[in-house]
């Protein structure tokens, strides 16, 4: 290649760590050795020479690295590299990478890798961190003790037993037998209809008189609980002991991949937290309970010693609040009598979102199916208290900006709101709405889902395409701003001592958590988890797929790093906070973060630029 051919290549690897730490000659020969080779996404994965290692550094397109079992190991996009970890360990290539867009990638030869490390000892430093920081993601869930961190895939049986809604009752029990299986799905052409298990066979058949001849339609479960196969192991116990059941089909695309038994996850070892819910069901006084309690932030150590994703330790973490707070409403009625009317508990903020980790404080409400009478108002609010002083009780400690449901403004009727809502949607006043946000993370925790619906349907039949109310809730959004500076340092700022950090939850998880919101309530999505909202925002096109995954990778390092260090901060009995010190971090570390605030910065812009244009 010519000087003009050599340039832009040049000029691509001072932008980009760690070539941006070589000298001028040694980023000079990098351009002159460095092949280019295109990937298109139709192959699907790279090819890999055995016999010829080298480093692959991405200028365009995005993968993905999964290890043999495809489990996601990291992902790789614009100056970013993959195959260092072959160059390190001298062993041959296991993982995949899988092409997500056409890409082109500069081939760093082996010779010349080694040479920049031996010659460079940053460069050196730089990708033995990554190669070791890949260990810990290709490890990061085989912690035995906790099926929490485990997916239903690793446990499943595949291409399960299926058979069709005509067919007869007989055969059914013949493929059963024939598979040594206890159930079979039944489908149709439109997919998953129904669930036959030998219990039903049992109740179903037998003790009810009917010859073989039956057609499976008549005695099977229809529309059964199902699971998808990236779901969490602890989620289908859930599952399974919320409704009593044994058997939960595998559902990918409205396609049956698996089935996974009870007798599937007593294989695997217990789940501490299912234990922890189990034992808060079964507490039969508040100071029972209150004890219990105790244990949840033993859960949490444990979680992030396990180097959980920080996405599932709120999905693992939550389920336990919610159980706490189920048990706490059902303890309090015990001893003030049945509730006068229907009524739905509502948890917003994180716990509405389920990514609650440490540091959490209570936002809640009390929904109540019709305006009450004085002797019903006064019964809600001993209850409300009695509840908020257990949670207190329990670790959760009052919401500052007193959003509980012991404060009438926020134990409300139906009507009371959809008018409170219609009024923030309809007329948004800026500071208001500013308040408002954490509102509209809302899940119902206790009472009827049908009550909960109503409402969730009225809110969202105002938001979808309100432009006046996007903009509104964008340009709060925007407010604040990720601690980047001039020339990509961070912006530190004390965290009310002499201190100097930054602020990962308002700086970092928070913004990001009202960039998915806009989108969602501008797109009538219900979902209110964040990296679920992503994902959903990816699946409508709404946000583009690239985009999507660099902000889900984002909001999931953040919130890694957040927890790691509040995990570090109880370890060493420091006080527990959201701000982390930057010196305490490894040059790898701060450069992954810096790239992650960038994507916080820019995902702001999109924000800014598609809902505040015009206002």
């Amino acid at each position: 290649m010519n000087a003009s051919e050599l340039q832009p290549i040049e000029q691509f690897l001072q932008t980009h760590a760690p070539f941006d730490l070589l000298s001028k000659a040694l980023v000079e020969r990098c351009a002159r050795e460095i092949n280019i080779g295109y990937y298109a996404k139709a192959s699907a994965f790279v090819e890999f020479d055995p016999d010829n290692p080298k480093l692959y550094l991405v200028r365009s397109g995005a993968f993905e690295v999964r290890d043999p079992q495809g489990v996601l190991v990291d992902r790789v996009a614009e100056g970013e590299c993959f195959g260092f970890s072959t160059l390190l360990s001298g062993e041959k290539v296991v993982n995949k990478v899988a092409i997500l867009e056409d890409g082109l990638v500069y081939h760093i030869p082996q010779h010349l890798f080694t040479e920049l490390k031996t010659h460079n000892r940053q460069f050196d430093t730089f990708f033995t961190r990554a190669f070791a920081q890949r260990l810990r993601n290709e490890h990061k869930f085989k912690a035995k003790d906790l099926t929490t961190t485990s997916r239903i895939t690793n446990m499943m049986s595949k291409n399960p037993i299926c058979i069709a809604t005509n067919a007869s009752v007989q055969n059914a029990a013949k493929l059963m037998r024939d598979n040594r299986v206890s159930s079979v799905l039944v489908l149709n052409d439109h997919g998953l209809v129904g669930i036959v298990t030998d219990r039903d066979l049992r109740n179903r058949v037998l003790a009810e008189g009917f010859d073989g001849n039956i057609c499976v339609n008549q005695v099977m479960t229809v529309q059964p609980k199902t699971v998808a196969s990236n779901a969490l192991v602890f989620e289908a116990m859930l599952l399974m002991s919320e409704y009593n059941i044994h058997h939960l089909p595998v559902i990918d695309n409205n396609q049956a991949k698996g089935m996974v038994t009870s007798t599937d996850i007593l294989r695997a070892q217990s789940s501490q937290p299912l234990l922890l819910i189990g034992e808060i069901d079964r507490q039969d006084s508040i100071e029972k309970l209150i004890f219990v309690s105790k244990q949840i932030p033993v859960l949490l150590q444990n979680l992030i010693s396990a180097d959980a994703r920080a996405e599932e330790i709120g999905r693992v973490l939550t389920p336990v609040t919610d159980a706490l707070t189920r048990r706490l409403i059902v303890l309090n009625q015990q001893l003030l009598g049945k509730a006068p009317m229907a009524f739905c508990w509502l948890a917003f903020g994180s716990q509405g979102r389920q990514d609650q980790v440490a540091c959490s404080d209570q936002d809640n409400g009390l929904l109540l199916a019709h305006e009450p009478d004085e002797f019903a108002a006064a019964y809600f609010d001993k209850l409300t208290h009695a509840v908020c002083k257990g949670l207190d009780q329990c670790g959760y400690i009052y919401c500052p900006g007193d959003i509980m449901a012991q404060n009438p403004k926020w134990r409300l009727s139906l009507l009371e709101w959809q008018n409170k809502f219609k009024k923030w949607v309809l007329t948004p006043d800026p500071k208001a709405l500013m308040h408002a946000s954490i509102f509209f993370d809302m899940r119902a925790v206790y009472g009827p889902q049908t009550l909960f619906d109503e409402l969730q349907n009225s809110v969202m039949s105002h938001t979808q395409n309100n432009d006046i109310f996007l903009a509104g809730m964008a340009g709060n959004s925007l407010q604040q701003s990720p601690p980047l500076g001039f020339f990509r340092k961070f912006v530190l700022e004390r965290d009310g001592s002499e201190v100097k950090g930054m602020d990962l939850k308002h700086k970092g998880s928070a913004l990001i958590n009202d960039i998915a919101r806009v989108y969602a309530l501008s797109a009538g999505i219900k979902e209110v988890n964040t990296a679920k909202r992503i994902r959903a925002l990816m699946d409508a096109n709404i946000i583009n797929r690239k985009d999507a995954l660099n902000l889900a990778d984002a909001h999931e390092f953040i919130a890694h790093m957040r927890l790691a260090n509040q995990g570090y901060q109880a370890t060493n009995n420091l006080v527990v906070s959201n701000f982390l010190k930057p010196q305490d971090l490894s040059s790898l570390l701060r450069h992954q973060l810096r790239d992650a605030f960038k994507v916080v910065h820019d995902a702001q812009s999109g924000l800014k630029l598609k809902f505040t244009r015009s206002f």
